[in-house]
């Protein structure tokens, strides 16, 4: 670690430092990062690339009284570092270490957790009124990846601010992709100097004073000015949602940087920045593949992270081969992800048939309003979107596929327990809010050669449907699913039959772990398939016939797939009791996929072990003869 950085507690710390000191801390801080997360795995290239925008920043404005809300928190590395957790950056995405993404309350620079995006300038605009109403004179920032600026959420808020003009706001946007401005150049740069130079702005207002007294020709001038603004600046869509468009500007010059925030500051009002970085900057491997370094396992420095290779057994990769397939047979599919082609597998078909690929970028929402009318219009859509971002589609799934019966396939990547990416990013509650949906039916498959049958079953349904399936490798059987194959829609695979009066109800690959030892131990097992429908008819056989039943799913207990069940037998007026395994009612923080399913008894070994009460003995008879009937239908342990 260098001398600057080590010196470096809290942005008040920075602070103290000469500008001319800057550019030596930035790079102690890239060199920290690499070296830090090399050895931890986690998020880099975008914390490369705002490096000298994190420093900029906490060096300009007085935080923490001033305000700074960050988009997409993995490009926040840099803020963390300088915020007090340089040491415990060592411990990020573990267990009770420090969090994935940006987390309220972390530090006291922290008043917004931001594990999603797009949320940056609504939260930073709310942050900004309280302020005022307050009569607080601290500054507000928010900074958003480019990326996250495709999501309608950000242009929501900036129509919000742009009728709240007496508000001191500045929206940095943070583009590591020159997206919006590729070929903006030397002529802009030289011109945000100028438009943001506090004798420029005096100058401007003054002259608007006085030609507000020539109405014609006060317009004029300001018609002028816009239109030498738009042939050489491309942000005229800010302009007009009311913000003062400046940039771009070079984001790894950090005393440019500094200059144009201070200008920006002192000018004050709403002021949109636009800032242009480069990803993985200052790690030649990571410059060269950005995507490739977004998030690294551990690796060595000297020599980059090896090329992983893509696990064929993922149920990730097993819908990536699916989509090719029925993509060569079927010209009507229509693949669409919100900005996630990678990480769901998509990436060959993006490659394959371009002209069925659609990536919406960071706007889940817009990307099932989309597939109704690609549905509508005669196409066969398959959207896939993370289990947690399915949260900001929800109205799109009731309002324009159910209500409208159709044909969307939706595929619910990511469901259930992820990991190391913390509370944001678990897919705890997609079952819960979405088996209450009519004219939906949601499948979860237990094996690769289940989800392919499922996805063919979907495809040829016409109707809406989900197949949904967890951040994990799956079993195999060999045996290759002809394009034709379809299951029964309702109807579950009892795996063990052993005639007992202990049952399992499992979802999902737990059901395929669950085969050798509910067979050794004479528990009737069952691979549910179908979230909805459920296989009543099996149901109904085990609460005639069972004293207890188990429901296992990797979803939120509340509201969950055993409740429903358990209000089933009530209902029928089963004697059978049932037993409710899912996440309980609680945020999952970091850790590994596995570890968190050992912690919450919903691994193998956990559900045996929450059986072993129930497989026998007269002491359990005799206590369970003694319990009241609602008791006996619904328990959770």
């Amino acid at each position: 670690m260098g001398k600057l950085l080590e010196s470096i507690n809290s942005p008040a710390d920075l602070r103290k430092l000469s500008e001319s000191e800057l550019p030596q801390l930035c790079s102690e801080l890239r060199e920290y990062l690499i070296e830090t997360v090399s050895k931890t795995a986690g998020h880099l290239a975008s914390g490369l690339a705002t490096v000298e925008l994190a420093v900029a920043i906490h060096y300009v404005f007085n935080t923490p009284d001033d305000k700074l809300v960050w988009d997409v928190g993995h490009q926040a590395y840099p803020h963390k570092i300088l915020t007090g957790h340089r040491d415990e950056l060592r411990t990020i995405r573990k267990k009770n270490g420090l969090h994935a993404f940006i987390w309220r309350g972390e530090t006291p620079y922290d008043l917004i957790s931001t594990g999603h995006a797009s949320t940056s300038i609504g939260s930073a605009l709310g942050l900004a009124v309280a302020s005022k109403r307050l009569g607080l004179s601290n500054e507000t920032v928010a900074v958003i990846g480019d990326g996250a600026l495709s999501g309608g959420a950000a242009y929501e808020a900036m129509n919000n601010a742009g009728e709240m003009r007496d508000l001191n706001m500045l929206v940095i946007l943070n583009d590591n992709e020159m997206s919006i401005s590729h070929n903006v150049g030397a002529v802009a740069r030289r011109l945000t100097t100028i438009l943001t130079n506090p004798h420029y702005v005096k100058l401007m207002k003054g002259g608007q004073q006085v030609l507000r007294k020539l109405p014609a020709i006060h317009e004029f001038a300001l018609r002028a000015q816009e239109h030498v603004k738009g042939m050489v600046m491309p942000g005229t869509l800010f302009e007009e949602l009311g913000f003062n468009y400046s940039g771009p500007v070079d984001g790894h010059d950090v005393l440019g940087l500094i200059a144009v925030l201070r200008n920006l500051k002192a000018i004050g009002g709403l002021q949109f920045l636009h800032v242009f970085t480069k990803k993985g900057k200052g790690y030649p491997p990571a410059e060269a593949d950005p995507t490739g370094y977004h998030g690294v396992p551990v690796f060595d420095p000297e020599h980059g992270i090896e090329v992983p290779k893509n696990s064929d057994r993922t149920f990730s990769s097993q819908f990536g081969r699916w989509l090719c397939q029925r993509g060569a047979i079927d010209k009507r599919l229509a693949a669409i992800t919100p900005a996630m082609r990678v990480g769901s597998g998509m990436s060959e078909f993006a490659a394959k048939f371009p002209d069925q690929f659609y990536d919406v970028g960071i706007a889940e929402q817009h990307a099932m309003i989309f597939a109704s009318g690609l549905a509508a219009g005669g196409l066969r859509p398959v959207v896939n979107i993370y289990s947690t971002f399915l949260q900001r589609a929800y109205d799109g799934i009731i309002h324009d596929c159910a209500l409208q019966d159709l044909p969307i396939m939706l595929c619910v990547d990511r469901g259930g327990i992820v990991g190391p990416d913390g509370p944001s990013h678990q897919g705890c509650f997609d079952i819960a809010y979405m088996r209450t949906v009519p004219n939906l039916v949601i499948m979860a498959p237990s094996t690769l050669d289940e989800e392919s049958l499922m996805l063919n079953t979907g495809y040829a349904l016409g109707h809406p449907c989900v197949v949904r399936f967890p951040r994990a490798e799956g079993e195999r059987s060999g045996r290759e699913v002809g394009p034709g194959e379809t299951i029964e829609i309702g109807k579950a695979r009892v795996l063990t039959d052993r005639g007992g009066d202990v049952a399992v109800a499992a979802f999902g690959p737990i059901a395929v772990s669950l085969e050798k030892p509910c067979s050794e131990r004479g528990i009737t097992l069952a691979d549910m398939r179908f979230i909805k429908p459920l296989d009543y008819g099996f149901l109904d056989r085990v609460g005639r016939s069972c004293r207890v039943l188990m429901t296992v799913e990797e979803g939120a207990r509340e509201g969950g797939i055993g409740e429903e069940i358990a209000a089933y037998f009530e209902e029928k007026g089963y004697r059978c009791r049932v037993i409710c395994a899912g996440i309980p009612d609680r945020f999952i923080m970091e850790d590994s996929r596995s570890s968190i399913l050992r912690e919450l008894r919903l691994d193998a070994d956990g559900i045996m072990e929450r059986l072993k009460p129930f497989l026998g003995g007269s002491a359990l008879d005799d206590q369970y003869a003694l319990q009241t009937h609602k008791e006996k239908t619904h328990a959770v342990i």
